[in-house]
Protein backbone atom coordinates (compact mmCIF):
# COMPACT_ATOMS: atom_id res chain seq x y z
CA UNK A 1 0.00 0.00 0.00
CA UNK A 2 2.85 2.39 1.09
CA UNK A 3 4.23 1.81 -2.81
CA UNK A 4 1.47 2.23 -4.27
CA UNK A 5 0.89 6.16 -2.44
CA UNK A 6 4.67 7.01 -2.88
CA UNK A 7 4.30 6.59 -6.74
CA UNK A 8 0.49 8.63 -6.55
CA UNK A 9 2.28 11.30 -5.01
CA UNK A 10 5.10 11.00 -7.70
CA UNK A 11 2.71 11.42 -10.27
CA UNK A 12 1.14 14.11 -8.16
CA UNK A 13 4.59 15.75 -7.92
CA UNK A 14 4.62 15.90 -12.22
CA UNK A 15 1.44 17.51 -12.40
CA UNK A 16 1.56 21.47 -11.21
CA UNK A 17 -2.28 21.61 -13.22
CA UNK A 18 -4.17 19.86 -10.16
CA UNK A 19 -1.48 20.85 -7.47
CA UNK A 20 -3.93 23.81 -5.60
CA UNK A 21 -6.75 21.30 -5.15
CA UNK A 22 -4.84 18.53 -3.55
CA UNK A 23 -3.08 20.44 -1.06
CA UNK A 24 -6.08 19.45 1.74
CA UNK A 25 -5.68 15.47 0.74
CA UNK A 26 -1.45 15.74 0.47
CA UNK A 27 -1.49 17.53 3.65
CA UNK A 28 -3.50 14.92 5.07
CA UNK A 29 -0.65 12.05 5.10
CA UNK A 30 1.33 13.79 7.16
CA UNK A 31 -0.21 11.99 9.53
CA UNK A 32 0.81 9.25 7.53
CA UNK A 33 2.69 6.73 9.81
CA UNK A 34 5.00 5.63 7.39
CA UNK A 35 8.12 7.86 7.64
CA UNK A 36 8.54 7.77 3.88
CA UNK A 37 5.05 8.45 2.81
CA UNK A 38 4.98 11.16 5.23
CA UNK A 39 8.60 12.80 3.83
CA UNK A 40 7.14 12.55 0.20
CA UNK A 41 3.84 14.72 1.15
CA UNK A 42 6.08 16.94 3.41
CA UNK A 43 8.33 17.80 0.25
CA UNK A 44 5.30 18.47 -1.84
CA UNK A 45 4.02 20.63 0.46
CA UNK A 46 6.86 22.53 0.52
CA UNK A 47 7.12 22.83 -3.45
CA UNK A 48 3.03 23.38 -3.62
CA UNK A 49 4.02 26.54 -1.10
CA UNK A 50 6.11 28.30 -2.98
CA UNK A 51 3.21 28.46 -5.59
CA UNK A 52 0.13 28.35 -3.43
CA UNK A 53 1.50 29.63 0.03
CA UNK A 54 -1.75 31.05 1.52
CA UNK A 55 -3.37 27.96 0.78
CA UNK A 56 -0.37 25.79 2.65
CA UNK A 57 -1.03 28.37 5.44
CA UNK A 58 -2.80 26.04 7.23
CA UNK A 59 -0.39 23.00 7.22
CA UNK A 60 2.80 25.32 8.41
CA UNK A 61 2.49 24.54 11.79
CA UNK A 62 1.95 20.66 11.67
CA UNK A 63 4.80 20.54 8.79
CA UNK A 64 7.11 22.45 11.91
CA UNK A 65 6.08 20.22 14.19
CA UNK A 66 8.78 17.71 12.75
CA UNK A 67 11.40 20.25 13.07
CA UNK A 68 11.93 17.84 16.65
CA UNK A 69 11.19 14.89 15.19
CA UNK A 70 13.17 11.72 15.91
CA UNK A 71 13.27 10.82 12.60
CA UNK A 72 16.21 12.24 10.58
CA UNK A 73 14.46 12.29 7.12
CA UNK A 74 11.37 13.86 8.35
CA UNK A 75 13.56 16.86 10.12
CA UNK A 76 15.20 17.06 6.62
CA UNK A 77 12.03 17.49 4.66
CA UNK A 78 10.11 19.96 7.44
CA UNK A 79 13.18 22.12 6.64
CA UNK A 80 13.06 21.45 2.99
CA UNK A 81 9.26 22.67 3.54
CA UNK A 82 9.29 25.34 5.54
CA UNK A 83 12.13 26.73 3.29
CA UNK A 84 10.09 26.93 -0.06
CA UNK A 85 7.16 28.06 1.92
CA UNK A 86 8.55 30.67 3.34
CA UNK A 87 11.17 31.74 0.25
CA UNK A 88 7.14 32.47 -0.97
CA UNK A 89 5.45 34.20 2.48
CA UNK A 90 8.21 34.54 5.18
CA UNK A 91 5.32 35.37 7.31
CA UNK A 92 4.06 32.05 7.46
CA UNK A 93 6.81 30.49 8.89
CA UNK A 94 8.07 33.16 11.03
CA UNK A 95 7.03 31.89 14.19
CA UNK A 96 9.07 28.77 13.56
CA UNK A 97 12.18 30.74 12.40
CA UNK A 98 14.23 30.68 15.24
CA UNK A 99 13.85 26.91 15.95
CA UNK A 100 14.72 26.04 12.38
CA UNK A 101 18.09 27.25 13.85
CA UNK A 102 18.16 23.93 15.87
CA UNK A 103 19.25 22.18 12.68
CA UNK A 104 22.49 23.52 11.90
CA UNK A 105 23.90 21.67 14.71
CA UNK A 106 21.75 18.16 14.23
CA UNK A 107 23.91 15.00 14.25
CA UNK A 108 22.24 13.81 10.61
CA UNK A 109 24.56 15.77 8.17
CA UNK A 110 21.18 15.58 5.47
CA UNK A 111 19.91 17.71 8.47
CA UNK A 112 22.19 20.08 8.34
CA UNK A 113 22.47 20.36 4.35
CA UNK A 114 18.62 21.14 3.98
CA UNK A 115 18.60 23.55 7.04
CA UNK A 116 21.36 25.50 4.81
CA UNK A 117 19.51 24.75 1.85
CA UNK A 118 16.17 26.40 3.24
CA UNK A 119 17.68 29.24 4.48
CA UNK A 120 18.69 30.24 1.26
CA UNK A 121 15.05 29.64 0.33
CA UNK A 122 13.93 32.28 2.85
CA UNK A 123 17.12 34.82 2.28
CA UNK A 124 16.23 34.90 -1.22
CA UNK A 125 13.55 37.16 -0.61
CA UNK A 126 13.46 38.21 3.35
CA UNK A 127 17.25 38.53 3.81
CA UNK A 128 17.41 40.65 6.83
CA UNK A 129 16.16 37.78 8.84
CA UNK A 130 19.72 36.48 8.75
CA UNK A 131 21.38 39.45 10.00
CA UNK A 132 22.62 38.04 13.41
CA UNK A 133 23.02 34.75 12.16
CA UNK A 134 25.83 34.54 10.10
CA UNK A 135 27.84 33.10 12.56
CA UNK A 136 26.20 29.73 12.77
CA UNK A 137 26.79 29.74 8.94
CA UNK A 138 29.90 30.55 9.58
CA UNK A 139 30.85 27.51 11.56
CA UNK A 140 28.96 25.51 8.96
CA UNK A 141 31.74 26.86 6.44
CA UNK A 142 34.17 24.31 8.79
CA UNK A 143 31.23 21.14 8.90
CA UNK A 144 33.11 17.82 8.92
CA UNK A 145 30.85 16.40 6.14
CA UNK A 146 31.60 17.68 2.96
CA UNK A 147 28.37 17.85 1.19
CA UNK A 148 27.71 20.06 3.52
CA UNK A 149 30.60 22.29 3.24
CA UNK A 150 30.06 22.69 -0.11
CA UNK A 151 26.80 24.20 0.63
CA UNK A 152 27.65 26.27 3.08
CA UNK A 153 29.13 29.23 1.15
CA UNK A 154 25.93 29.36 -1.28
CA UNK A 155 24.12 31.17 2.15
CA UNK A 156 27.00 34.05 1.63
CA UNK A 157 26.25 34.00 -1.84
CA UNK A 158 22.70 34.33 -1.73
CA UNK A 159 23.14 36.79 0.83
CA UNK A 160 26.08 38.65 -0.67
CA UNK A 161 23.78 39.50 -3.62
CA UNK A 162 21.70 41.10 -1.42
CA UNK A 163 22.77 42.30 1.63
CA UNK A 164 26.44 42.31 1.08
CA UNK A 165 26.97 44.86 4.27
CA UNK A 166 26.38 41.02 6.08
CA UNK A 167 28.67 39.05 4.40
CA UNK A 168 31.86 41.24 4.37
CA UNK A 169 32.84 40.27 7.81
CA UNK A 170 33.49 36.55 6.20
CA UNK A 171 35.19 37.40 3.02
CA UNK A 172 38.88 36.54 4.56
CA UNK A 173 37.22 33.24 5.53
CA UNK A 174 35.58 33.00 2.52
CA UNK A 175 38.95 34.14 0.39
CA UNK A 176 41.31 30.96 2.92
CA UNK A 177 38.50 28.28 1.79
CA UNK A 178 38.81 29.20 -1.84
CA UNK A 179 42.33 28.65 -2.13
CA UNK A 180 42.57 26.18 0.65
CA UNK A 181 39.80 23.79 0.93
CA UNK A 182 40.66 20.04 -0.50
CA UNK A 183 37.50 20.08 -1.73
CA UNK A 184 37.19 21.96 -5.77
CA UNK A 185 33.22 22.51 -5.25
CA UNK A 186 34.16 24.31 -1.92
CA UNK A 187 36.66 26.28 -3.59
CA UNK A 188 34.20 27.29 -6.26
CA UNK A 189 31.55 28.33 -4.16
CA UNK A 190 33.79 30.21 -2.11
CA UNK A 191 34.81 31.87 -4.83
CA UNK A 192 31.07 32.95 -6.06
CA UNK A 193 30.52 34.12 -3.06
CA UNK A 194 33.05 36.58 -2.34
CA UNK A 195 32.10 37.58 -6.40
CA UNK A 196 28.50 38.06 -5.55
CA UNK A 197 29.97 40.34 -2.33
CA UNK A 198 32.25 42.38 -4.61
CA UNK A 199 29.68 42.82 -7.64
CA UNK A 200 28.10 44.80 -5.05
CA UNK A 201 30.67 46.25 -3.15
CA UNK A 202 32.25 48.01 -5.93
CA UNK A 203 28.97 49.46 -7.15
CA UNK A 204 28.80 51.05 -3.42
CA UNK A 205 30.47 54.51 -3.46
CA UNK A 206 34.01 54.57 -1.10
CA UNK A 207 33.68 50.84 -0.48
CA UNK A 208 37.31 49.14 0.49
CA UNK A 209 37.56 45.62 1.12
CA UNK A 210 40.65 43.30 1.36
CA UNK A 211 39.63 39.89 0.69
CA UNK A 212 43.09 38.71 1.07
CA UNK A 213 43.34 39.73 5.20
CA UNK A 214 44.08 36.71 7.66
CA UNK A 215 40.65 34.56 7.98
CA UNK A 216 38.81 35.12 11.50
CA UNK A 217 37.80 32.46 13.77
Amino acid sequence: MDEKLYRELGQLTKDKTIWKQNIPYVASLLKNQSPKITAKAMWLLGEMGLIYPQEIAPYTKEIASFIVSENDLLRERSANALGRIGRADYKLVAPYFKELFILAQDKSPNVRLSFIWASENIATNTPTVYKDYLPIFAELLNDANERVRIEAPEMFRVLGKRKPEFVRPYLAKLKYMSTHDEVSVVRIHAKEAIRAVLSKTNKEPNAQTNVFDKPTK
